[in-house]
């Protein structure tokens, strides 16, 4: 009953919170279509090498857009033509004319390579307490050790915040709702992820009741600006994902919201086959907007010909090696690694810092499906 109740209180808040002007969900028709003439997407999941986290990468005082291009000409040398990057709703909050400029600075220097932006608005990985201004070192040894949740516990938690949180969707997916860089907007990443960390970050109480009642919204409220790109929220967790009456309240609302779907997958080639096969089910395009984790199993070899076969845009997490330690596996929050004697087996990323391949065989396989994709880019 309790349940029931919760399930209840969340589908009324969701209504009493549509926007009168919002779009109307894409048909499977629109979606298709849109993406029938779409290349074949093949990219990275990106903040540039001497960012830790999203406040580090947008923040003007360590805004660095030398290395993004640097960077995002590496990428466009290998194939790669879209790149999905977090943002963060206190970056908005603190500065929102400064974040748009960078934005739109950052959006050129992608236009001038050929590489299309997915932003993702919300987060609901690692470190649930964000604070903006410098942004502490990286543990040493420790995966992912910066990173910050979106909105935060704080602010999901209160609701006399999602004013602004409501501002900070409608204004940022208002302000480039037509712009032809940007290909999607992933509205939440995870947003059932509990926080990840193993036990390093404290919990967020009734977090998955929090965030159910406030995904419908953010999408109600991204749609309501009318934006001309798909809107999606990927699956990563949880059991079939065809069959709905096997997803929790939070899935349930991406796979009924999603113009596009899009799922996370970082293990063996059998299971992401499954996967992609539920997901699938639903008749919408696919974009998978992580996987690629080494010692899990998950590798370019075998994952990245499946994408291709199944025509799934392909994101993997980590591009160059960097503040954000991807290199290391997750296991690193239990057990720090050697700082100085980095794992021989990477766990993620594809560069090393001067932007030579970590295995040049990965950098030519992507090359080599990309190009039998999409034809030469030069």
């Amino acid at each position: 009953m309790k349940n029931l109740l919760l399930l209840a209180g969340t589908a009324l808040f969701a209504c009493a919170a549509l926007p009168a002007d919002a779009r109307d969900m894409w048909t499977k028709e629109q979606a298709n279509s849109w993406y029938a003439k779409q290349p074949w997407m093949v990219g990275a999941n990106y903040n540039n090498r001497s960012a830790i986290n999203q406040f580090e990468m947008w923040q003007a005082d360590t805004f660095n857009p030398a290395e993004i291009d640097q960077e995002f000409g590496w990428a466009a040398g290998m194939g790669m033509n879209i790149m999905r990057v977090y943002l963060h709703n206190m970056l908005w909050e603190e500065d929102a004319p400064g974040l748009k400029k960078r934005m739109e600075q950052f959006l050129q220097i992608a236009d001038k390579h050929k590489i299309r932006i997915m932003f993702v608005l919300f987060d609901s990985c690692w470190d649930p307490n964000p604070r903006s201004g410098p942004q502490r070192p990286p543990i040493p040894g420790v995966h992912n050790s910066g990173w910050m949740q979106a909105p935060g516990a704080a602010r999901l938690a209160d609701k006399s915040q999602y004013g602004k949180l409501e501002a900070y969707v409608k204004d940022i997916v208002g302000s480039f709702a037509n712009d032809k860089r940007i290909a999607v907007w992933d509205v939440w990443n995870e947003p059932n992820n509990s926080g990840g960390g193993m036990g390093y970050y404290p919990l967020t109480p009734n977090k998955t009741a929090l965030v159910a009642g406030l995904l419908g919204p953010v999408f109600d409220w991204a749609r309501s600006v009318d934006p001309t790109q798909p809107l999606t929220s990927g699956l990563w967790t949880g059991g079939r994902w065809d069959q709905i009456d096997k997803l929790d309240a939070v899935e349930k609302i991406q796979v009924t919201q999603s113009d596009v779907m899009s799922f996370h997958d970082y293990r063996w080639p059998e299971h992401f086959e499954e996967r992609a096969r539920q997901i699938m089910t639903w008749g919408r395009p696919v974009l998978v907007t992580e996987y690629m984790a080494r010692g899990n199993g998950s590798l370019f070899d075998t994952i990245l010909p499946l994408g291709k076969k199944h025509n799934m845009a392909m994101i993997h997490w980590g591009f160059v090696d960097g503040k954000s330690q991807t290199r290391i596996p997750w296991d690193s929050w239990r057990r720090p690694y050697n700082a100085d004697q980095p794992p021989t087996v990477w766990f993620h990323d594809v560069l090393r810092t001067d932007g030579t391949p970590y295995r040049k065989a990965e950098v030519d396989l992507i090359k080599r499906l990309t190009t039998e994709a999409n034809g030469s880019r030069k």
